[in-house]
């Protein structure tokens, strides 16, 4: 029967109205439409945590069954975290002045935290006495939430984490209990709040896909709100310890579990214009309210919004309100000033798409109809040269007004802003073109070897051995090759874990070496902090620079002082990129090819 599911060989429900399962790809673009041309959304984290400044779920001193040590262990309380409730009364929760905040910031829609990982339901709940109607406040926070982003024209998305560490029922024995109340609570959220736009689960706990009905879920939600769209945490996590314990190996039902879009956490994507994609980064120290001091900076966050648009995804931006629901000094100070941003350039960010040349620290692309915004935050001395574009351009400018030069052949597109009419943190270059690009076009990237000293020289890496500090069972050496070749694959290399995990680089014999380019597996974090050494023997060693901050990739230059002045260019044989760790773990690296002369 069509639509049909089984768990553990029991015939289940019927998913022919999930959409994942059985839509046209017009269908799911005229679904994903929206969320794809909002590009940026609010995260809210807030709850009884706010009281003692804790993070949210985290922040919670007890045991944490099964999911997080794969040993299932009884329940246990936190006496402090666990009573934070009786002090939440949020007499400035505003509802309307949050979502007017989110409107002037320029975002697009809003995610509220329903209920973390510590149980407690933000909402007037039947299937649980753990809940805002049991603190001070006594009042339904999602209800005015949901009623403010009605009226005010606002996407609403709730987020709710299957994962509960204070339930007493969560993943004992069969789970039958749990499972029937946390499908109780959504089943909540779906019906009594108005339109849903997005339901953005986190984390379902357990090995034992047994202890589930993710198709009765899945099913009862698109039931009850059939433009519903579902990120991919709906069943993330979830075992399997033994061969039985695994999912139905269906087609129909890893679409379902894949759920409508990706969700990159902390960090920037990973270029991706092919699927749906959304990072969620906190603007604080951490995801709910930590005091009033280290949050990020303004001109960090458009530049985190920019490289998600330019890379394919959206921007969910993170803030942790006060215990009384006021919003922070820095986390308004970021949102105002990204709203001023947006008013100026926010035409080279809504309706966007993602390409057509790959984004990296110089910047990135995007286009809509027949234009591509190119967002540039460091100019390379010369300029910027692209890739080959096959699309005429026609004219070009800076949405502020500012001159571009530029130059096409049928070997490069170049660009020039003259430093006056350059912009902080992005100068943002319009180009109008011949023709409309399609959707999930890439022509390629940014020329190498002028991204930033006026030249590289020549590839010297290109028989180069490579000598690593471990293996695991996932490193595969006839992938090796292509660490230098720049055919790049999901990594090159895999050390085992480490404190100190290491990678030398043999080039066959001392040259004069101007500079290394590394890139990074996408969204993989593994190599921040990286250290690059060299030396012309193996033995003595050099430290030349160490990473200052994760990127999808780095050009390193190689200089020396000749004469009292720094010059490109220094004698070396061997190469050693590394990381120094406080716990071990892995390093990887898709590419790393080192030019100079030969």
């Amino acid at each position: 029967m069509a639509g049909l599911v089984t768990t553990c060989g029991i015939l289940a429900a019927d998913l022919s109205k999930v959409p994942q399962i059985h839509e046209t790809q017009a269908q799911r673009d005229e679904r994903m439409q929206w969320f794809r041309d909002a590009k940026f959304g609010m995260f809210i984290h807030w709850g009884p945590c706010s009281v003692g400044q804790k993070e949210i779920g985290w922040g919670r001193d007890a045991n944490r069954p099964w999911d997080i040590n794969g040993v299932q262990t009884p329940r246990t309380d936190d006496p402090v975290y666990d009573n934070y409730y009786k002090e939440f009364n949020p007499t400035k929760y505003n509802a309307d002045a949050w979502v007017k905040f989110a409107k002037d910031s320029g975002m697009k829609y809003m995610v509220l935290i329903a209920k973390h990982h510590d149980g407690f339901a933000q909402f007037d709940s039947k299937a649980g006495n753990y809940n805002i109607m049991a603190s001070p406040y006594k009042k339904d926070i999602v209800k005015a939430y949901a009623d403010a982003c009605h009226k005010n024209g606002m996407k609403l998305g709730l987020y709710y984490s299957t994962r509960d560490w204070h339930h007493p029922d969560y993943l004992v024995g069969d789970n039958v209990k749990y499972d029937e109340f946390y499908r109780t609570q959504v089943k909540e959220l779906l019906e009594n709040y108005g339109q849903v736009d997005v339901m953005w689960f986190d984390h379902v706990g357990g090995r034992d896909w047994g202890k589930w009905k993710f198709d009765e879920l899945f099913e009862m939600m698109y039931k009850l709100q059939p433009k519903l769209i579902v990120n991919n945490r709906a069943t993330k996590f979830c075992g399997p310890a033994t061969p039985e314990d695994r999912p139905p190996v269906t087609p129909e039902f890893a679409k379902m579990c894949d759920g409508d879009y990706g969700t990159p956490e902390g960090v920037i994507g990973g270029m991706n214009i092919a699927n749906d994609w959304e990072s969620c980064i906190h603007v604080g120290q951490g995801w709910s309210y930590r005091g009033e001091d280290g949050f990020k900076g303004p001109d960090d966050c458009i530049k985190m919004l920019v490289s998600c648009t330019t890379g394919g995804g959206n921007l969910l931006l993170n803030f942790g309100p006060r215990p009384d629901g006021t919003f922070a000094d820095g986390e308004v100070k970021v949102a105002t000033a990204m709203g001023e941003w947006l008013k100026k350039y926010g035409e080279s960010i809504y309706g966007t798409r993602g390409g057509p040349y790959r984004n990296g620290s110089w910047g990135g692309t995007c286009h809509k109809g027949n234009k591509m915004y190119v967002h540039v935050y460091d100019w390379p001395r010369e300029g910027l040269a692209l890739d080959p574009l096959s699309n005429k351009v026609l004219a070009a400018r800076t949405l502020t007004g500012g001159n571009v030069t530029f130059k096409q052949s049928k070997d490069e597109l170049s660009l020039e802003v003259a430093p006056k009419d350059r912009d902080t943190p992005v100068t943002v270059i319009e180009l109008t073109l011949e023709n409309t690009i399609a959707t999930g076009t890439l022509s390629g990237a940014i020329h190498t070897p002028k991204d930033y000293i006026s030249e590289l020289g020549a590839l010297l890496s290109e028989n180069a051995k490579l000598e690593i500090s471990s293996t695991c069972s996932w490193n595969n050496p006839a992938e090796y090759s292509k660490l230098f070749t720049g055919d790049k694959v999901g990594y090159a290399f895999h050390t085992d874990k480490e404190k100190n995990p290491w990678a030398k680089i043999d080039i066959g014999a001392v040259k004069i070496i101007n500079a290394v380019v590394i890139d990074n597996r996408p969204e993989d974090r593994r190599s921040e902090g990286l250290i690059l050494s060299v030396s012309e023997d193996g033995n003595q060693w050099e430290e030349v620079w160490k990473a200052k901050e994760w990127t999808a990739s780095w050009v390193v230059p190689l200089t020396h002082v000749d004469a009292g002045a720094t010059v490109p260019g220094r004698k070396a044989r061997y190469i050693r990129l590394e990381t120094k760790n406080d716990s071990p773990r892995e390093l990887m690296l898709q590419r790393v090819a080192v030019f100079g002369v030969k």
